[in-house]
């Protein structure tokens, strides 16, 4: 079972991402940041300063200056404390939400306050994943658990450290997406993400929920009205894994501006960052591979991107992570060798032997919690598999057996034989074209 990797210490994160103090340490403009309180207040309506500093994730010290400014400004006023709260409330004046409506009409960001991009390439070189490369002992080690052959392990791994792209094909089932999700987990340790980056004068969203996981045991910045802790404006989070199939789309890659809400959306890569991105059944997307290629030449060679924001200006962008591409169509069918070389490794995943198949069987079971039976296995082999000429794929055995585990919930009983030729029969689709017996043994498409 693998280990999870250390979270960074307090002080290597205090160290990578110093808490700012004053204004200029933040890297921000005072008009910008006097703009993203006004689209706070509008939204929210009155709001103390904890709850301003809170929002803002800035101290609050500095958030008390800002509001000093906009009250001087006649944006803000002071609506005086509420109960116990010792915090003062403070509110829009109407000029404050004229200047609000206006923020919000350029950007419609409103969120803890961005960092600037120069500071996120510094903290995305700093967490790099070719600082963290593996070992052997540590890829099997994180493999002890999962069926798979030795020597497809002793591939794999040096091609993550190499930092080239990897492309990995095989037929449908082999395991290729399982496997490259457990290669992500070995990446390093948490890194530090986020909530938001500004491009010139663009937000750009980067923490994403579905991407970024909290890391269970990461160090949260300390609250807001102290000095202490690191920069909140980041969140401590595992490596992130993307994954993308047949949805993805050149836009995907880009960044994406929503006129309706004056949001932008950070592309697939940039969410990637200091991990892994996938992108899954190559071949099958309504883009052409080669313009995937083509996309993505110049960033695999410099590890960098370039990314424009609506007005046109380009940004240079870290592009820091192990590109997976996979696919279970013939490579040379997706484009020609000289893309195929600039790609790096190219791993085939093959069918399960005899013993992988009964051994992810095995495991299976004791998952499920049933008992393990070697005469079912032989029985989907040697009675099932092998008369139909079905390869074994790693996938069979979890797919059969919880096909099963629905039959026998359904009528009862153990799992048996005709459990197991009930799942068959459901679960491969017969040629209609050609007769079949009654047990079923049509061929999967």
């Amino acid at each position: 079972m693998e280990t999870p990797s250390p979270s960074p210490s307090p002080s290597a994160l205090n160290a990578l991402a110093p808490r700012p103090g004053a204004l200029r340490e933040t890297g921000l403009s005072q008009p910008f940041l006097a703009d993203l309180i006004c689209k706070h207040l509008i939204e929210a309506g009155v709001l103390d300063l904890g709850a301003l500093a809170q929002r803002l994730a800035l101290s609050g010290s500095l958030t008390e200056d800002l509001l000093a400014f906009l009250r001087t400004e006649g944006r803000v006023e002071v609506m005086g404390a509420q109960g116990a709260s010792p915090f003062l409330r403070f509110g829009l004046t109407e000029r404050g939400r004229v200047a609000a409506a206006n923020a919000l009409a350029r950007d419609g960001y409103i969120g803890p306050a961005p960092v600037p991009l120069a500071s996120y390439r510094r903290i995305v070189r700093a967490q790099s994943v070719s600082r963290h490369p593996m070992n052997r002992e540590r890829v099997h080690a994180a493999f002890a658990d999962t069926v798979i052959r030795p020597d497809l392990l002793d591939r794999l791994g040096p091609a993550v450290n190499s930092g080239r792209p990897l492309f990995i094909y095989g037929a449908p089932g082999t395991g290729k997406t399982f496997i490259a999700r457990r290669l992500s987990r070995l990446l390093g340790p948490p890194v530090l993400i986020p909530h938001a980056i500004l491009f010139g004068e663009s937000v750009v969203r980067c923490f994403d929920p579905g991407v970024h996981r909290l890391a269970e045991q990461g160090m949260a910045a300390q609250t807001s009205l102290l000095g202490e802790g690191f920069d909140p404006r980041y969140l401590v989070c595992e490596r992130p894994l993307v994954v993308a199939g047949g949805e993805l789309t050149l836009d995907m890659l880009e960044l994406t501006f929503d006129p309706t809400t004056s949001l932008y959306q950070a592309p697939l890569q940039l969410r990637a960052n200091n991990g892994m991105l996938v992108i899954d059944d190559l071949g099958r997307q309504r883009l052409e591979p080669a313009a995937l290629f083509n996309r993505w030449i110049v960033p695999l060679e410099e590890g960098q991107d370039h990314l424009s924001v609506k007005t046109g200006q380009h940004h240079l962008v870290p592009f820091d992570l192990v590109l997976v591409l996979s696919t279970n169509l013939n490579p040379l069918d997706l484009t020609d060798e000289a893309f195929l070389r600039r790609i790096g490794y190219k791993i085939h995943f093959q069918e399960a032997s005899r013993a992988e198949y009964d051994a992810i069987f095995k495991q299976e079971c004791e998952q499920q919690g049933i008992a393990y039976n070697p005469a079912l296995v032989e029985f989907l082999v040697d009675g099932l598999h092998g008369p139909r000429g079905i390869p074994l794929l790693a996938c069979h055995p979890r797919d059969l057996l919880g096909l099963a585990l629905d039959w026998v919930s359904y009528r009862g009983g153990d799992l048996d034989e005709n459990a197991l030729r009930w799942a068959w029969d459901s679960y491969f689709v017969a040629d209609i074209n050609q007769p079949t017996s009654s047990a079923g043994g049509g061929s999967k498409t």
